[in-house]
């Protein structure tokens, strides 16, 4: 194979691109990455405005890019949200990123939190926001997918789904549900509409962000706290993900380029399933 066809595999122009969560931190960057390489991409996000920070980069993108408001957990706003990606692009996604998730405080046991005594609601919300909120876009944009014969779905699973971490029970429990839903959805499809459509996910494993930096840095020094440290000693790497670590891994996966590659889930973790800590 030549270079020129090995560059073509890479260039995402004339793909459709829909990615929920998209104006989160991994969302966006994924977003600004494809629109990067010539895709359209639909950001959709239940807080649309969080896309902001974003724009500047976007407007120096080939592709082009919305912003539109959906709910990974309201069926009918994933609906008009592909309305509005068809009225925008003249076409739905032929690629979508489930990269809507997250873990809640009030779901996290701590030393004056018992697992016994986590908040129903909190458990109830981590888990429909990750798996259920996964499960529906499939549904929605992979409707069109199964129709056409083709097009990729890539979820966002976690490092916690192949080992559970203390603490956070719904999370763990929820992105291994998403791993397994990878699995299966890969074969229904590939099985029952066209071997042209692809399902696969990433693992991403521990990057600070506003969701964890304070279980991991201690907010008054900056310095790791025992949980951190723990981390660090277990990545053969010896660091905390960035957010454009996860890009190589997704172009990847979105491309032609992994067209025999379906139903896998991809750990990005600086090493740190691999090692047993000896």
């Amino acid at each position: 194979m030549d270079l020129d066809r090995i560059t073509q595999m890479y260039d995402f122009s004339g793909h459709t691109v829909a990615i929920t969560g998209g104006a989160g931190i991994l969302g966006g960057e994924m977003a600004c990455a494809l629109a990067g390489c010539g895709a359209n991409v639909a950001i959709l996000d239940r807080d649309p405005g969080l896309a902001d920070r974003l724009m500047d980069r976007l407007n120096l993108c080939s592709g082009r890019a919305v912003v539109v408001y959906a709910d990974v957990l309201e069926r009918d706003t994933l609906f008009k949200a592909e309305e509005t990606i068809v009225s925008e692009f003249g076409t739905s996604a032929d690629m979508l990123i489930n990269a809507a998730g997250g873990n809640s405080p009030k779901a996290t046991t701590a030393d004056d939190v018992s697992f016994f005594d986590l908040d129903e609601g909190a458990l109830r919300c981590v888990f429909d926001l990750n798996a259920i909120g996964t499960m529906m876009p499939s549904q929605v944009f992979g409707r069109k997918m199964a129709e056409q014969g083709e097009g990729v779905i890539l979820n966002i699973s976690s490092m916690n789904a192949f080992r559970p971490l203390t603490r956070i029970p719904a999370y763990s429990a929820a992105k291994a549900a998403v791993s397994n839903f990878t699995q299966w959805l890969a074969v229904h499809v590939a099985q029952e509409y066209s071997p042209g459509i692809r399902v696969n996910a990433i693992a991403p494993g521990f990057m600070l962000t506003d969701q964890n930096r304070y279980l991991l840095t201690d907010k008054e020094t900056g310095e790791l706290t025992p949980r951190g440290q723990s981390i660090i000693q277990h990545t053969p790497q010896g660091r905390f993900g960035k957010p454009e670590d996860l890009l190589g891994p997704v172009l990847w996966l979105l491309s032609p380029a992994s067209a025999h590659v379906t139903g896998i889930v991809v750990p990005i973790d600086g090493g740190f399933s691999a090692f047993s800590g000896v």
